[in-house]
């Protein structure tokens, strides 16, 4: 079973899968003189990678929306504004 936490990203018990990469050598290299875990860092890479395009894509998916909802509050101002003490 995947779960995930509010990030939707980071998972709490994830199944880990074997695969096969090609890699710069150069790259590699360097990494692993380094002490970098490549399974970890392409983890947090493909996490901010998938991150980035879903909220690109659910930007684009609700620009209509977002726009109109800005024009609102432009036009009549915000509901709570007679609420606010400051």
């Amino acid at each position: 079973m995947h779960m995930t936490t509010a990030h939707h990203l980071r998972p709490v018990r994830a199944r880990k899968r074997s695969t096969n990469l090609s890699v710069d050598a150069s790259l590699l290299a360097r990494a692993n003189a380094l002490g970098s875990n490549i399974s970890s860092v392409l983890e947090d890479s493909l996490r901010a990678t998938i991150r980035a395009e879903e909220e690109r894509r659910w930007l684009a998916e609700n620009k209509d929306a977002i726009e109109a909802l800005n024009k609102e509050y432009r036009e009549h101002g915000l509901w709570s504004e007679r609420l606010r003490r400051f």
